[in-house]
């Protein structure tokens, strides 16, 4: 029987290492850096297969994140840098949020208007944990994740500190434009650096028994005198 469960649980370890395997990655280049994602194709089929359309198309060359929160996320995917809207080239999808994808630091989700099925291309980047934005914790919906970033960590870090403004129709978009130069599939996949190990839990030492006191040597009392 015990034989029977770790033939099982190969199997399962296998099949995830596997689907891990076959997980599209893509390069977003930007004038600040290279920025590799890799999607979650198992996880966010519908998500995926859209942003994986965009990005074949080319429909990402020449846009802008056009909203940069630091603190929060970083946001891109549907403007020029001359604040012109691209017009999306694609129907609306369907929202993942119920994958069970947490928006943590790094990870990629779909933007949206109110209607949690109404993402088509832009697309944010957390830089923080965002647990807030998870279903259900948006009035009963919340944003799809749909990858992570894999390399180039520190480019996200340089994008969310750069200044932001004001502008007629935006808020904190950066004064210098965040271009990004190309968005493309990656025919060789890379292996992202494994997680590094937890350091090691230390016990704590036990508590010293207090050293043993020394009774005092009784005096002996006088003989009662007569």
């Amino acid at each position: 029987m015990q034989k029977k469960w770790i033939a099982l649980l190969a199997g399962l370890l296998i099949g995830s290492a596997a689907a891990a395997a076959d997980n599209p990655q893509v390069s977003i280049k930007t004038n600040l850096g290279e920025i590799i994602v890799e999607l979650d194709q198992e996880k966010a089929p519908i998500t995926t297969a859209n942003f994986l359309a965009y990005v074949k198309s080319g429909f990402y060359k020449d846009t802008i994140f056009h909203r940069v929160i630091n603190g929060f996320m970083v946001q891109g995917g549907g403007y020029t840098a001359d604040l012109k809207s691209k017009q999306p080239l694609r129907p609306d999808i369907k929202s993942e949020e119920k994958n069970g994808l947490s928006n943590l630091a790094y990870t990629i989700s779909m933007a949206r208007h109110d209607s949690p099925n109404s993402a088509n291309s832009q697309w944010f980047i957390n830089v923080v944990d965002n647990i807030g934005l998870d279903y259900p914790n948006m009035k009963g919906h919340g944003y799809a994740v749909f990858g992570k970033v894999i390399q180039g960590q520190e480019t996200v870090d340089k994008i969310k500190v750069v200044l932001v403004d004001d502008k007629p129709g935006f808020q904190n978009i950066p004064v210098k434009p965040i271009v990004i130069k190309s968005a493309t599939i990656l025919k060789h996949r890379i292996v992202p650096p494994a997680p590094p190990a937890p350091p090691p839990v230390v016990e704590p030492a036990p508590a010293q028994e207090p050293a043993p006191v020394q009774e005092p040597t009784p005096v002996p009392q006088p003989e009662p005198v007569k």
